[in-house]
C-alpha cells in the first residue's frame, strides 16, 4: 500500500523548515512520498501573500529538485481562489488508488486549529493527521487523532523570513540556495 504525505501551505517562501518537516514526515511516518501542494489564496491569512503563486511553486520546485520522495503539484493554483484542504483532499483522492493513504501534514501550531476547518468532518474520512511539532507551538490538546512527529531542528518560520526581506535584511541560510537564486535573480527583493 503506497503513502502518500499532503503538504500544503502558503510557502511565501518555502524555508528549510519546511524541507525538515516533510523529511521527519516522510521518515517518521513511512511515507512514500511528499507532495507540497502551494495555496492559491490561503482563507486563513489576511495579508497577500509577498510572493505571487506561481514565483512560491517555481521557488519549491527548485528547492526539491533531486529529491526523488518530494513533489509540488500546482492543484490550488490551478484552480484558483481560496485554497481549501476538503478541495485538496477530495481531489488527490480521487486520483489515487484505492487502496493509497493520504495524510495530510501540518504543523504543531494547527493541530489545534483543524476543527475549525471547512468539513473537517469529511476531511477526517479522506486521509489521516500528522503533526510535525515546531519549537515555541506547543501541540497542546487537539480534539481529532492524529499522528505526531517529532522534528528536530530550527524555530523557524515564514513570517520571520519575511519581516528579514522588508527588512532588508539576508535570508541566506533560512532558505535553500536554489530559492535564494530564484529571488535574486529575477528581482523579487532587494537584499
Amino acid at each position: 500500500m503506497k503513502k502518500t504525505g499532503l503538504f500544503g501551505g502558503t510557502f511565501d517562501p518555502v524555508h528549510i523548515g519546511h524541507l525538515l518537516m516533510a523529511r521527519a514526515a516522510l521518515e517518521q511516518m513511512g511515507l512514500d512520498r511528499v507532495i507540497f501542494i502551494p495555496s492559491c489564496v490561503p482563507p486563513h491569512k489576511k495579508m497577500p501573500t509577498l510572493f505571487s503563486a506561481q514565483d512560491r511553486l517555481r521557488m519549491i520546485r527548485s528547492a526539491i529538485a533531486g529529491i526523488p520522495e518530494f513533489e509540488v503539484s500546482d492543484f490550488e493554483i490551478r484552480k484558483g481562489g481560496k485554497s481549501y484542504s476538503i478541495d485538496t483532499a477530495r481531489h488527490f483522492r480521487s486520483i489515487a488508488p484505492g487502496d493509497e493513504k493520504l495524510f495530510f501534514i501540518v504543523g504543531g501550531d494547527a493541530i489545534n486549529q483543524l476543527d475549525n476547518w471547512r468539513d473537517i468532518g469529511q476531511l477526517k474520512e479522506l486521509c489521516s493527521f500528522v503533526s510535525v511539532n515546531r519549537p515555541g507551538y506547543p501541540r497542546g490538546e487537539a480534539k481529532l487523532q492524529y499522528h505526531a512527529v517529532t522534528m528536530n531542528g530550527i524555530e523557524m518560520s515564514s513570517t520571520e523570513i519575511r519581516k528579514r526581506i522588508l527588512g532588508r535584511k539576508s535570508i541566506r541560510f533560512l532558505v535553500p540556495d536554489s530559492v535564494l537564486r530564484y529571488i535574486l535573480k529575477n528581482d523579487l527583493i532587494e537584499i
